[in-house]
């Protein structure tokens, strides 16, 4: 259950949430980090 709803959610973030992976990570905003970690979150959980 926990699985298939972070796989849900991370399809969504992929579709709606802006891509950083081609950005250098000092040079971000705050708001630019959270989604980063926010991200990296749910892509960690969505695997396990």
């Amino acid at each position: 259950m926990k699985k298939s709803f972070f796989r849900l959610l991370n399809t969504v973030n992929k579709k709606v949430l802006p891509k950083l992976s081609g950005k250098d990570p000092n040079k971000l905003t705050k708001l630019q980090k959270g989604i980063l970690a926010y991200r990296y979150f749910v892509l960690v959980n969505s695997l396990e």
